[in-house]
């Protein structure tokens, strides 16, 4: 009889290659993006469903890009564009991110704070603060391969937000009409709504974490090596990265689909379309399905937080270390990468500090989403040149339908700038 451990390690190898697409797609999944679908749901219903249809191959394409560049050239996307580009650019492109990314964590805490809040009551900005701190120094201190794992197992948590959809009653003719026929109206909220998911699902933190993220995957595992200088590997290497983009992309859409269809099945169903926070939304949901679903709508988002605050912060401190030349990278212990780690301190610090002041974070979240989804435009420009310059790529240039799809994904994106800056500044 054979031996089954070899068959048995080969069946769960693909699950062991899922490690920076399957965190990418999960953290996109964030506090800030579960209000954003619960919005979309409580206020257009279905309407927008077929949005996470539409959207799942081209942020699959462009994140796959962005993981190719990494993967290849041995340097992440902050340090590609310096070396290939004028400083200017770089770093204006770092800056915005930084400051979308520390606004985008404040969002995320405080909604963390009040998701434990409404669970067990209590200070909710006591809460917030403690997250920042765990968040920060989880990642200082925790070495990079079991870290990468707890990321990895926090991305299951997302499962409970299709435990949620299975206790309400879902119309599932209107939720399949919604997502085979795409609905437009000439509503300023349909619109706003509209980019707000686009720039809530292709975002440009994802796009850095993705490609360093590779980077740090060669320094972990001994026998790989850059792709330019390797090209033995890049088949097997462009596979794991096909398979990981895929996972975690879908694993990311579908989650968000899910609570799509949990708000517009029952906030929306019942006359509630004013959603402002994920919390608000899972306290909304207590009177339509019951303690127990808010309690896990809640529950996800904490989980999810966990996830999402480091990503960011982390995105943001590969950026800036790889644009002022720092040591950087999670697997460096602390001592010898001490601006990178200050940089995720500060910016998670930062980002809590946001909910001791005045500002309104609804307010602050909405403008995080405007310079996102501003910044966003340029960099996959960018990251469109660099994955065909042979000087980055080498023989491995993008091609075919990956790289028209990346086009297109780029192409629509500009198109949701504009419609941006059309929606808030001209209204």
């Amino acid at each position: 009889m054979p031996p089954t451990l070899p068959d048995k390690t080969h069946r769960l190898r693909w699950l062991r290659d899922l490690g920076p697409g399957l965190i990418t797609g999960a953290s996109d999944d964030d506090p800030s993006g579960i209000a954003t679908y619960s919005q979309a749901g409580a206020q257009l219903g279905f309407a927008l469903s077929w949005v996470m249809v539409v959207t799942y191959p081209l942020m699959t394409a462009i994140q796959e890009i962005s993981a190719r560049i990494g993967r290849t050239s041995g340097a992440g996307l902050a340090d590609n564009i310096r070396r290939h580009y004028p400083p200017w650019i770089l770093q204006t492109v770092v800056c915005l991110l930084c400051v979308a990314n520390t606004i985008n964590i404040g969002a995320d805490l405080g909604a963390m704070g009040e998701a434990v809040g409404l669970l067990v009551g209590g200070p909710v900005l006591v809460y917030t603060l403690v997250f920042a701190a765990l968040c920060a120094t989880l990642q200082i201190i925790v070495p990079y391969a079991r870290y990468v794992g707890a990321l990895k197992w926090l991305a299951l948590s997302l499962l409970g937000y299709f435990a949620t959809l299975g206790m309400i009653k879902v119309p599932w003719g209107s939720v399949a009409h919604g997502l085979l026929v795409p609905t437009f109206t000439l509503d300023a909220k349909f619109w706003s709504t509209l980019v707000a998911v686009l720039g809530t699902t292709i975002s440009p933190y994802m796009f850095f974490w993705q490609a360093s993220q590779e980077v740090e995957e060669i320094a972990a595992v001994p026998e790989r090596e850059a792709l330019i200088g390797t090209p033995r590997q890049a088949a097997s290497a462009f596979q794991r990265i096909r398979i990981d983009t895929f996972a975690g992309m879908a694993f990311s859409n579908l989650v968000a689909l899910a609570i799509i269809i949990t708000t517009a099945a029952t906030l929306h169903a019942s006359g509630v379309t004013n959603i402002e926070t994920a919390a608000q939304a899972a306290a909304s949901l207590r009177p339509l399905a019951g303690r127990f679903a808010e309690a896990l709508f809640a529950a996800g988002i904490v989980s999810t937080g966990l996830l999402a605050v480091p990503v960011l912060a982390g995105s943001m401190a590969y950026a800036l270390a790889e644009t002022r030349g720092w040591p950087f990278g999670l697997a460096h212990l602390p001592r010898n990468a001490k601006a990178f780690y200050a940089t995720i301190a500060l910016g998670t610090m930062l980002g809590a500090l946001l909910n001791c002041t005045p500002v309104n974070p609804i307010k602050a979240l909405y403008w995080s989403a405007v310079i996102n989804g501003l910044v966003a435009v340029p960099v996959m420009i960018i990251m469109m040149l660099l994955s065909s310059d042979a000087k980055v790529m080498g023989g491995f240039g993008i091609s075919g339908t990956l790289r028209a799809v990346g086009w297109i994904a780029t192409l629509i994106m500009a198109a949701a700038a504009v419609i941006l800056v059309l929606t808030t500044f001209l209204k």
